[in-house]
Formats: C-alpha cells, structure tokens, sequence
C-alpha cells in the first residue's frame, strides 16, 4: 500500500540523470559546457554523461560543437524549456558556413556576439585551420573598440546603441574614449569610415595581438546586428590591401549566407 504522495511505479533513473543534465546544461554560462564540467555539476561518471549526450544529440535537443567540442542545447530545446539563447540559435547556423568559408581561405574565422562591453566569440574555425596561431578560442572575449568583429558591432548597430556603448567604454577608468577627449571622436570617425566601406579591420591595433590582421562584416537578423564574423590573419603574412582582395567577398558572402538561414528558419 502506497501513501498519498508515494507512488507505485520505479523512478526511471536513466531520465533523471538526462533531466540532471539538460538542467547543468541550461545553468552552464553561455548555454555551453564540456563532459567534465557537465560530470562535476551532475557528480555523474563522464562516460554516463556521454552516453546521455549522445542520446541527447541524437533526439535533436542539443549539439556538440565543432570549435572545442563542448556541447550546446539547440533550437529544438524551446519544445522543453526557455533554455535556449538567441546566440546559439544563430551560432549553430554559422558553424556551417564558417567550415565552408574556411575550405575557400584557410585563415581561421570566428563568429562572436556581443557580451556586455566585449564581443564574445561563439564558434571559430581556428582548431581546423593550419595557418592558426592560436587553437583554442571559443569563448574568448574581444575587445569592442581594437578588433575587427568588435569594431563591426559597433560601426553597424544603431546609432543609439553604438553612443550607448562608446559612452560606457569611456566610463572606464583611463579609457581613450571619454567625452571630453579626441579618442572618442577619432572612433566615431573610424567608425564611419568602416560603414561606408562595408566591413572593419584592425591591423595591430589590438595590443596585446598586434601581429594580428582581421577583417569583419556583420550579420543582420531582424533589422540588428546579431553578431559579426571575420577573418584573422598575421600581418607579417598579407597586407590589408591584399586582404581585402582576396577574402573580402567570401566573408560577406558567408554573412548573408548565415542571414538568409535566420531569415526562414523560423517562417
């Protein structure tokens, strides 16, 4: 005999450790963790947490991500809970297209989204592509005003939320881009110079990557900027001259390539 709250019927422990799961998952920051860091939220063995993965990946609730092998929860995942973020909706229909702008350039690309005063980068091609220097970049932060794809974001949103941001990275203790300095109308003016030409650079500008040259386009959803993609190069390699030549084509034909996905995945 049964109490009111018991009931007669087992727990089924294979779906509460996936529910365990799919919760350590939706808390993760960004909405992305690794097997280990999914092992240690959960206190499950690694090889449960990956056979749970992949029954997960397999009934299309999350994705395992190419960039750094972490696993991230997919569009699907709003049948079961809020979970899912804008970003990664976006991320997973620019992860294609990063694998196919890399096969035409070779240089590593990343696609980033806008983290508070950074941009964040999302999904990368830089574990695949043999001219990378750096293999690990998933969820590295780039700074808004020094890199391409931040410099993207801020020269291509709206206005009110490109003065929004410059007046809050002036705020900063010792930054260049207060009002009452030349910093931050010489921004403003780089700025404009990147809207009429269509894309951004940084060509050692970013200090402590000053061996780098990039160049970054947006990518628009519903009127805004949903995040940028670019590519990043070795100034001791390619000129920005040649780089425009070369590459600036593909890497505006893979942003509307990801906007055209944006624009009717969801009709």
């Amino acid at each position: 005999m049964t109490t009111k709250d018991e009931s007669p019927y087992k727990m089924v422990q294979g779906l509460s450790r996936g529910l365990a799961v799919l919760k350590a998952l939706n808390q993760a920051e960004g909405g992305w963790a690794t097997i280990r860091e999914l092992a240690e939220a959960t206190g499950l063995h690694r090889t449960t947490v990956r056979r749970l993965l992949e029954t997960l990946q397999k009934e299309g609730i999350l994705r395992r991500s190419a960039s750094d092998d972490s696993y991230r929860l997919t569009h699907d995942v709003r049948a079961l809970s809020d979970g899912f973020r804008e970003e990664e909706w976006i991320s997973e229909a620019a992860s294609p297209v990063l694998g196919e702008l890399l096969l035409k350039v070779v240089w590593p690309s990343d696609f980033a989204t806008l983290d508070g005063l950074s941009m964040r980068v999302r999904e990368t091609t830089h574990r695949f592509s043999p001219l990378s220097f750096h293999k690990v970049t998933v969820r590295r932060r780039l700074p808004l005003a020094t890199t391409a794809a931040g410099r993207a974001y801020l020269a291509f949103c709206d206005e009110e939320e490109r003065n929004d941001l410059i007046a809050q990275l002036g705020a900063q203790p010792g930054s260049p881009f207060s009002g009452t300095g030349p910093g931050r109308d010489a921004l403003l003016a780089l700025l404009a110079q990147h809207r009429e030409a269509g894309h951004a650079y940084n060509n050692g500008e970013w200090q402590t990557e000053q061996k780098i040259l990039a160049l970054a386009v947006p990518v628009f959803h519903a009127g805004k900027v949903a995040g940028c993609i670019n590519i990043v190069m070795l100034r001791s390699a390619i000129t920005l001259t040649e780089a425009r030549k070369k590459y600036l084509a593909s890497l505006h034909a893979a942003a509307r390539k990801i906007e055209d996905y944006l624009a009717t995945s969801r009709e």
